[in-house]
């Protein structure tokens, strides 16, 4: 009994903390299905799991059947590129304004969803920025491991239009080519099975 007050506590202190600040803006259409895919996260203001990711990649895929439920894999190495490989796997639900999601991690969250903001995307769907209207947390996202310098500048752009303190974006380490990490799909669970 105690557990689930503390749930719907923690709940409605969420909804009422999502309600108390100004609407952020953003993207002018998202189509969902470009929006799909891998994801390399490389920049953020971290929540507490994921402040010494390294290696970050968000993966989206719509669930079977659905136009607006998305498959969401998150995974990273914790503190370094050979650090353990964490995964996490929310839900994340699509709205009438497919900018606006809702994503659904834990089982004592109920009904209720933790706002995800797709604050930006290019027109090739190549970058994108995610946000929250309480601009506590932010993630700088692209296809690619690294941007050039033109498009680190658009990109802070928008994290600071958007209302946030750009001094606290944390860059993500990000190194693919050798183990543990040689691709996407193949990346090893523990450095420790690698041969030495």
């Amino acid at each position: 009994m105690r557990l689930l007050s503390t749930a719907v506590l923690a709940a409605s202190l969420f909804a009422l903390s999502a309600c108390s600040h100004a609407p952020m803006k953003t993207a002018e259409h998202v189509d969902i299905q470009r929006f799909m895919g891998d994801w390399y996260v490389l920049a953020h203001i971290p929540t507490s799991e994921e402040k010494d990711a390294w290696n970050a990649i968000e993966s989206y895929r719509l669930q079977p059947g659905t136009a607006d439920t998305v498959e969401v894999t998150f995974a990273f190495r914790q503190g370094a590129f050979d650090g353990k490989l964490e995964t996490m796997r929310p839900i994340g639900h699509v709205s009438d304004d497919p900018a606006k999601w809702g994503m659904h991690f834990y089982w004592w969250q109920g009904p209720f969803r933790f706002e995800y903001l797709v604050v930006d995307v290019d027109g090739d769907y190549q970058q994108t920025v995610i946000g929250r209207s309480a601009r506590d947390y932010v993630w700088i996202m692209a296809r690619t491991p690294t941007l050039s310098d033109a498009d680190w500048t658009r990109l802070l752009a928008v994290v600071k239009s958007a209302g946030y303190d750009a001094g606290k974006l944390r860059r993500v380490p990000q190194r693919w080519g050798v183990k543990p990490d040689v691709a996407l799909d193949q990346r090893e669970a523990s450095p420790a099975a690698q041969p030495r």
